[in-house]
């Protein structure tokens, strides 16, 4: 099994700066990548961005592109995304997720989630 705790999420103003972090633990050697994902109120869970565990490769959506970035710090098994020019429609609780077989984009090919962190971006 594979545990993830995300934290990091806030209330930003339009433009500002947030730091989400996700922290791995159990069975890490089994992960191939982490991705972020976010669901909004009313509306489906969609994908953010994703890194590979050894932290080489990275892969966004197109609405977050050049705003967001992901980073592994590998001593602690913690990925970030860094969320920058963030705009009211970001506001979602986002999730991290891990899985064991590639960089992907799909909710259903993720085995593993965290609990959410609220991100709230005022206008």
């Amino acid at each position: 099994q594979v545990q993830l705790v995300e934290s990091g999420g806030g209330l930003v103003q339009a433009g500002g700066s947030l730091r989400l972090s996700c922290a791995a633990s159990g069975r890490t050697f089994s992960i191939y990548s982490v991705g972020w994902f976010r669901q909004a109120p009313g509306k489906e869970r969609e994908f953010v961005g994703a890194i590979n565990w050894s932290g080489s490769n990275t892969y966004y959506a197109e609405s977050v592109k050049g705003r967001f970035t992901n980073s592994k710090d590998s001593p602690s098994n913690t990925v970030y995304l860094q969320m920058s020019s963030l705009k009211p429609e970001d506001t979602a609780v986002y999730y991290c997720a891990a899985n064991s077989d590639g960089l992907n984009s799909k909710r259903y090919e993720y085995e593993y989630w965290g609990q959410g962190t609220q991100v709230t971006v005022s206008s």
